[in-house]
């Protein structure tokens, strides 16, 4: 069984609302029983609830790194608040008794003991296994497709920008929503998520010209993605079976899904990682339809910033697990990298946890860029590239946090060069308000997990602040 604490219970809740239940039945004292197998591998016991008969609840951590969940609640949310319960429980120390496993679970765990069997024979290529077969013909035809809905795209977005944005009016604006409809129908999702930003941005009603400006920058982004993707396009179309792109975003940018299975195919996993959360947030993106939770990770042993994302289509944001703040060190056997640049996204399917150590944050320390005019060179290149992520994110080390004469926030780096620090459009909220409140200490030799942004309008590159990590301590200030 792996080390269980509060924060690991949290991360398996699908949401807040699970959490706060969860820890309710116990604070109702509504378990009846309460037992753990002879070696300690399963939880299990009874739950009151609306009816006569109490819920059979179990966490079964046969396999210790991923739980096994069983209620016989009628609830559709998994886990659901009395199997959630249960470890909560378990966490606050109250008594669980020994007791045999129940036998229906002994069944159940034989029967997941033979599906695992076959998938290890199937993974070793035995006789059940077959190779994956491309078809040929669908993928052309969907390629066909594609290159077709290009060919409207940069109609429209030629059209758009010869005529400039000044003239377009609401009938120009129902013509863009006629194509972003469209493009659906292209199988050209990753496009269509983008032109509905773009029309998202000539439909504010705030300051146009800022408007006018980011809306041109997104003209300009969709206009480079077009000529990338006719090029890779043209190329797969000529030969079906070529590999997808596993080095950059295009895929990603065409609507391309990417299974964890294909991840591993071109060697996109990485073994034994273990990651350190070091910021979080949730947000609404209109342009997808989805609310989407984001986490920027540490790799201990490279230093690198990933990033977890999960996304919550409005439809079905109710049912699906909603991601929160994660405070122990997640230990990962295998962790999937998508193509990308900097921050790149990761996913695993498995983890562990344990409470982070003081050797853990000198390991924060010592991955930190101390030079502001390198990491600058690293930012400005990304930008560079109109498929990349516009809102990188760097942890940078600060000989000192202060304010200058003129009231701005900065970054000093030991060679004295400064980074001024400001609140930027894509974040849900400010956090320089909260500087003030941090003792001075907090301000010297530490460690600052930051976002950059180039801000068009203003015509300058300006970092906010999300995590500072100073004297063993991490304080978030994004939440």
């Amino acid at each position: 069984m792996p080390e269980l604490t509060t924060s690991y219970v949290d991360s398996l809740a699908p949401n807040a609302a699970a959490i706060k239940n969860g820890q309710g039945l116990v604070r109702k004292k509504s378990f009846i029983r309460l037992h753990t197998s002879e070696n300690g591998e399963l939880l299990f016991g009874q739950c009151a609830g609306s009816g006569k008969t109490p819920y059979e609840c179990s966490v079964d951590f046969i396999s210790p790194d991923n739980p096994v969940f069983r209620c016989t609640c009628p609830s559709r949310q998994f886990p659901c608040k009395h199997t959630l319960g249960l470890l909560y429980a378990y966490v606050e120390g109250q008594a669980f008794t020994p007791a045999p496993v129940p036998e229906d679970i002994s069944s159940k765990r034989e029967k997941a003991e033979k599906r695992e069997e076959n998938k290890a024979k199937q993974a070793a290529g035995g006789a059940e296994s077959k190779p994956k077969k491309v078809n040929k013909s669908a993928l052309k035809k969907k390629i066909n497709a594609q290159l077709e809905g290009l060919d409207l795209l940069e109609k429209l977005v030629l059209s758009l920008i010869r005529g400039g944005l000044s003239t377009i009016d609401s009938k120009t604006l129902k013509t863009v929503q006629e194509h972003v409809k469209q493009m659906g129908n292209y199988y050209l999702s990753g496009a269509q998520t983008q032109l509905r930003r773009f029309a998202l941005l000539l439909g504010k009603g705030e300051n146009r010209e800022e408007s006018y400006t980011y809306a041109m920058e997104q003209l300009t982004r969709l206009h480079a993605f077009i000529k990338k993707a006719r090029v890779y396009l043209t190329t797969r179309a000529e030969d079906p079976e070529l590999a997808l792109d596993h080095e950059s975003t295009i895929d990603e940018w065409l609507g391309h899904a990417w299974q964890l299975s294909e991840l591993k195919e071109y060697g996109l996993v990485k073994e034994s990682v273990e990651l350190l959360q070091l910021a979080f947030y949730s947000y609404d993106d209109p342009a997808r339809q989805e609310l989407v939770d984001l986490g920027y990770w540490l790799e201990t042993a490279s230093g690198a910033i990933h990033r977890t994302v999960n996304y919550r289509p409005y439809k079905a944001a109710k049912l699906m697990r909603e991601e929160d703040s994660f405070f122990d060190l997640a230990r990962i056997p295998l962790l999937y990298t998508y193509p990308g640049d900097m921050n790149v996204r990761v996913r695993y399917e498995e983890m562990t946890s344990r409470a982070v150590e003081a050797k853990d944050l000198e390991r924060v320390a010592a991955s930190a860029n101390r030079s502001y005019a390198e990491a600058l060179k690293k930012v400005k290149n990304q930008l560079k590239n109109p498929l990349s992520d516009k809102t990188p994110v760097m942890l940078l080390h600060a000989a000192s946090l202060g304010v200058t004469g003129s009231g701005q926030y900065v970054l000093t780096d030991d060679a004295g060069v400064q980074l001024v620090l400001d609140d930027i459009p894509s974040l849900p909220q400010g956090t320089l308000e909260l500087l003030p409140f941090l003792p001075a200490s907090a301000m010297k030799n530490c460690c600052v997990l930051v976002m950059f942004e180039h801000l068009l309008d203003q015509g300058r590159l300006v970092a906010q602040p999300l995590t500072i990590i100073q004297d063993g301590a991490i304080t978030r200030l994004l939440y």
